[in-house]
């Protein structure tokens, strides 16, 4: 989406990053960033709106729930038992020679 006039952000670049935004999970600078383009440009602004509304409503449908402790532990342990059995050398790159 792009509402036609000229930014130093580009729409689809917010719009992208809009639950990043919500969710407080972008830098600091990129937040700014954002926040600048919400103020100026009105069609990203009501797109972010919408957004926001959503989350709320999710959060309000959704917020109380907690996954029982004996699925939380389950999850712990495999998470831990994946982590311990991955080899960092699965991640490294092939550096050999032509």
């Amino acid at each position: 989406m792009s509402c036609g006039n000229p930014h130093e952000t580009d729409c689809r670049d917010v719009l992208a990053e809009v639950y990043l935004y919500l969710d407080l999970e972008c830098a600091e600078g990129r937040r700014e960033v954002i926040k600048h383009h919400l103020e100026e440009c009105r069609p990203c602004f009501q797109e972010y709106g919408i957004e926001q509304e959503v989350k709320a409503l999710v959060a309000r449908c959704c917020g109380g729930e907690r996954a029982p402790e004996e699925l939380r532990e389950r999850l712990r342990v495999k998470i831990r038992d994946l982590v311990l059995e991955t080899d960092p050398r699965e991640f490294q790159t092939d550096r050999t020679a032509d």
